[in-house]
């Protein structure tokens, strides 16, 4: 690999832990009703507001030996693991895409998502400004790829999330209002033939852990379970991969 690219890949590597440092943030402060553009990050448990050099990702949790400077407390893995996905999406982003516009708009997706998942894991909602903030970056990729059509877009948008909708209607909380918007958005970004392939993932993956959870007795018949995060892991996948997917499928029955 030449070293300009390696150097790349670190930079997409760095840029990837920063951002999902303030994704950390995004995914404490807005259940709470928190600002995440106002106010210094403190610890959740002293509460003491944290100094500069506390705030680099991943480094200030090896340097602090996982507690906070301050109280001792100590400091969530998840964060940190959170921190390092951030940058495995970078990476990821900037080898799928290289030099394209594509890189950042694709990141900022997932990084959305990436929010979405955690904050449905904890609190089973998925909030109404980041479907929003979702949508910003999915016009955007209308613009860079015209060869989805508007029709395929707005048919996207309807596919999936429609009959959810009709769903809950029918058997009420089968599915959260924050997934029928989520998908919705989704397949607007997608247009309708990836937006089918990515609640086909959703379903699997989601089926799949459902059956896990019912087999080893950790949750019980008729249980919720946030569905976001599969949506979520659907749309990525499909974004990503969709086409290679469709094609791959088809040349089954071109043999």
């Amino acid at each position: 690999m030449e070293p300009i690219l390696m150097l790349l890949y670190i930079y997409s590597f760095f840029i990837g832990i920063v951002v999902a440092s303030f994704i950390n943030v995004v995914i404490y402060r807005v259940p709470l009703g928190l600002s995440v553009a106002k106010g210094r990050s403190y610890c959740p448990s002293c509460n003491h507001q944290l100094a500069w050099y506390d705030l680099f990702p991943i480094f200030s949790y090896v340097f602090l030996g996982g507690k906070c400077r301050y109280c001792k407390a100590k400091i969530p893995m998840r964060d940190t693991l959170i921190e390092f996905i951030g940058g495995l999406i970078g990476i990821l982003c900037f080898h799928h895409y290289q030099f394209s516009w594509d890189v950042l708009v694709v990141f900022v997706i997932i990084m959305i998502l990436l929010a979405i998942t955690m904050i449905d894991f904890d609190t089973m909602t998925i909030p109404n400004g980041l479907v929003i903030a979702l949508a910003v970056p999915s016009v955007v990729m209308m613009l860079l790829h015209p060869e989805v059509s508007l029709v395929s877009r707005i048919i996207g948008f309807f596919i999936i999330s429609l009959p959810m909708y009709l769903l809950i209607v029918l058997i009420p909380d089968c599915f959260g209002g924050g997934d029928v918007k989520l998908i919705a958005v989704g397949g607007f970004l997608l247009g309708w033939q990836l937006t089918l392939v990515a609640g086909f993932i959703a379903i699997l993956i989601g089926g799949c852990y459902a059956v896990y959870l019912l087999v080893s007795k950790k949750s019980k018949k008729g249980a919720h379970i946030a569905f976001g995060p599969y949506l979520s892991i659907g749309i990525v996948i499909s974004l990503l991969y969709g086409n290679s997917l469709i094609n791959a499928y088809l040349s089954l029955f071109l043999l």
